[in-house]
């Protein structure tokens, strides 16, 4: 006869979960109100019942294996499920609205994945979206148009702001420009860039300036469209992250500086409305997933 599967704890599969995106069981077990060694223990018991390790040190952080990378999205979507099993017969079914904003960069690339399971588990939450820059964005919540929004970090960000993680910063640029031979004749590197104030901008002409190297500003745009289309026609280098970025565009790290990091973070109104909890759990596990898989 053949065997029967396992049936996963769920309770076990949320700490995974939640462990993996703090990227420390014992900040899971605080989030969870429990005890470090009763976490550890699920972990265990759910290595046991997949019959492999699930996750593995990098440094002070603890990182998915392959078999744990695999588990994880599968986790993902059964407690996602199990929580709204819970709620619908409990008549808990959420209703209402929710204005939520995201920084372009995050649009494209994450949007569909947190709007559209939303949408389907909650038909009955109404979601208006806005893809802007930050400092709109910011204005948006202040005035309360708002209840949420995806931002990168700054210094601009009120003290509520929640730290989603951090992505490498990439300079990016046409297959077809040559930046050695640009840099071996001491050109100004032509860089393609939002209008002012934009944190990446920012960023860019620091990390040149302490290198040393002579830049210049050819190309000003308000959208992240705008940016992509000069830089593929071949007007300069921009900088921006990996999320997002068109497959016909390439990174030139090896040539450029290093340009460090950028923190993503969360903005929340009423982070307690059950709408909005859901929201932001969508939300953190897509970012999650992007980090993990950059």
């Amino acid at each position: 006869m053949e065997k029967l599967p396992v049936s996963l704890d769920s309770d076990a599969l949320r700490s995974f979960v939640l462990g993996i995106e703090c990227g420390s069981f014992a900040l899971a077990a605080q989030q969870l109100c429990r005890s470090t060694s009763a976490v550890s223990a699920q972990l265990k018991k759910l290595e046991q019942q997949c019959g492999m390790s699930l996750v593995t040190r990098r440094g002070r952080h603890v990182v998915p294996t392959a078999g744990g990378e695999m588990l994880l999205s599968y986790a993902r979507r059964l407690i996602a499920l199990n929580d709204e099993a819970w709620r619908a017969v409990r008549g808990e079914l959420l209703q209402g609205d929710v204005h939520i904003g995201m920084q372009e960069d995050f649009g494209e690339s994450l949007m569909p994945g947190i709007l559209g399971p939303f949408s389907r588990q909650h038909p009955g939450v109404r979601i208006s979206a806005r893809v802007d820059r930050n400092q709109p964005l910011l204005q948006a919540m202040a005035e309360k148009s708002l209840d949420m929004a995806l931002l990168w970090q700054g210094d601009d960000l009120p003290a509520q702001s929640q730290l989603l993680g951090q992505t490498a910063l990439t300079w990016i640029g046409a297959e077809t420009l040559d930046i050695t031979d640009v840099l071996r004749r001491g050109e100004s590197l032509q860089l393609v860039m939002f209008e002012a104030p934009c944190l990446m901008r920012t960023r860019a002409i620091t990390v040149l300036e302490q290198a040393g190297i002579a830049w210049r500003v050819v190309f000003t745009s308000h959208s992240l469209s705008g940016v992509w289309a000069a830089v593929q026609a071949g007007l300069g280098v921009t900088l921006r992250s990996h999320i997002g970025l068109p497959g016909y565009l390439s990174s030139l790290n090896a040539r450029l500086p290093s340009p460090g990091h950028m923190g993503i973070a969360l903005l929340q109104h009423q982070p307690e409305d059950p709408a909005q909890q859901m929201l932001s759990q969508l939300t953190r596990h897509a970012v999650a997933g992007f980090l993990q898989s950059s």
